[in-house]
C-alpha cells in the first residue's frame, strides 16, 4: 500500500450556499466513484488533523493567520455566513474544515517523508475548502489556507529538504502559491492555466523559481502535454526536486462550466505519470496531492480516479 487518502467529515460541513459550485457534494462525489469502482481497495483512508497556528505561519503572515481564525470563529458563534468576497463565503463550519484541510496536507507530509520500507510514498488530500488562491494575507477564490504552500514549507523547514517542487494544473492560475512561494528558491513552481482566466494573473511569473504556462481557452489535451514536455518536464528534471506537491484542479476538465479548456481524464492520468516518474528519479517516489478546483460532479470523480490510479501504481 504505497497511497494514503486524506479527508476528513468536517470537509464536507463547509457550506458557501445553495448554488455555490465549491460545494460539499464534490466529495461526496470523489469518494462514492472510488467505491463504486472499487479503486477505494488500494488506499489506505486517514483522518486529518487540524492545523495549528505555528505550522500555517509557515506560508502565511501571522497577522492574517490570527484575523482570519478570529474572523472564522465569530462566524461560528454567531451563527450566520459571512462574505469575505463576492465569491468566498465563511459559514459557522468553516474554520473546522479549513484546519483540517491544511492539517491534511501537513500530516500526508510527514507520511510519505517518514515512510518505512515499504510505506506509503503518496498521498491525496480530498478536502475541501481549496488553497491555492489564499495569498500570504488574503482569502480570495473560495481559498483560506493555503493548503500546498504550507506543507511545502513544512517539509523544507520542518524535515529539512532542500528542494521541493509545487505542480499546479488547475485551470485557474494559483496565484496565491506564486505570491507565498515566489523568490523562494528551494521551491520550483510549474503551472499551467487557462488564459485569460480569474484571477487574471500568471501571465508574467513573480519570481525566477516558477515556470507559468498560460494556455488559451479550448486548448486540449495534445497541446497541454506538449507544453508540459516541452516546459515542465525539462525544469524539474534540472531541479531534482526531493519531494512533489500537487494542487490537483480538475476544472480543465472539458464538462467542466468554470472554465473553457478540454482536458479529459486520461489526459489527467498522463501529468500524473509523468509527475510518478520524475519522483521516482529525483524525490524516493514522495508526492503529496491536495484537490483544488473541478466542480462538474461526474467529470470531477472520474479525473479524480484516473489521478490516482496513476499515484497508486508502480
Amino acid at each position: 500500500m504505497n497511497t494514503v487518502f486524506y479527508s476528513h467529515p468536517a470537509c464536507r460541513q463547509h457550506d458557501m450556499g445553495e448554488g455555490h459550485p465549491e460545494c460539499p457534494a464534490r466529495l461526496d462525489a470523489i469518494t462514492d466513484h472510488l467505491r463504486a469502482t472499487g479503486l477505494d481497495m488500494a488506499l489506505d483512508f486517514r483522518e486529518a488533523p487540524e492545523a495549528h497556528p505555528e505550522q500555517l505561519v509557515r506560508a502565511h503572515a501571522a497577522g492574517y493567520v490570527a484575523g482570519v481564525t478570529d474572523l472564522l470563529a465569530q462566524v461560528r458563534a454567531a451563527g450566520e455566513p459571512r462574505h469575505l468576497d463576492p465569491d468566498t463565503v465563511a459559514c459557522p463550519q468553516t474554520l473546522a474544515a479549513a484546519l483540517r484541510a491544511a492539517g491534511a496536507a501537513l500530516a500526508a507530509t510527514d507520511d510519505v517523508i517518514g515512510a518505512v520500507v515499504g510505506g506509503p510514498r503518496r498521498a491525496f488530500c480530498a478536502v475541501r475548502p481549496p488553497g491555492h488562491h489564499a495569498t500570504r494575507d488574503e482569502a480570495m477564490g473560495f481559498c483560506f489556507f493555503n493548503n500546498v504552500a504550507v506543507a511545502a514549507r513544512h517539509a523544507l523547514d520542518v524535515h529539512g529538504l532542500a528542494r521541493v517542487a509545487i505542480v499546479d494544473f488547475d485551470v485557474h492560475h494559483g496565484n496565491g502559491t506564486e505570491d507565498i512561494i515566489a523568490g523562494d528558491e528551494r521551491v520550483l513552481m510549474v503551472s499551467f492555466f487557462q488564459h485569460p482566466l480569474y484571477p487574471y494573473s500568471g501571465a508574467v511569473p513573480k519570481g525566477t523559481n516558477m515556470v507559468n504556462v498560460p494556455l488559451p481557452p479550448y486548448t486540449r489535451g495534445p497541446a497541454m502535454r506538449e507544453a508540459v514536455e516541452r516546459q515542465w518536464l525539462p525544469a524539474l528534471e534540472a531541479f531534482r526536486p526531493q519531494m512533489l506537491f500537487i494542487s490537483a484542479g480538475f476544472d480543465a476538465h472539458r464538462e467542466d462550466e468554470l472554465g473553457q479548456m478540454g482536458l479529459v481524464e486520461a489526459d489527467y492520468e498522463w501529468i500524473t505519470q509523468r509527475l510518478v516518474e520524475v519522483a521516482e528519479r529525483h524525490a524516493e517516489g514522495r508526492i503529496v496531492s491536495c484537490l483544488e478546483g473541478g466542480y462538474n460532479l461526474g467529470a470531477l470523480a472520474r479525473s479524480v480516479a484516473a489521478h490516482l490510479r496513476a499515484l497508486a501504481g508502480p
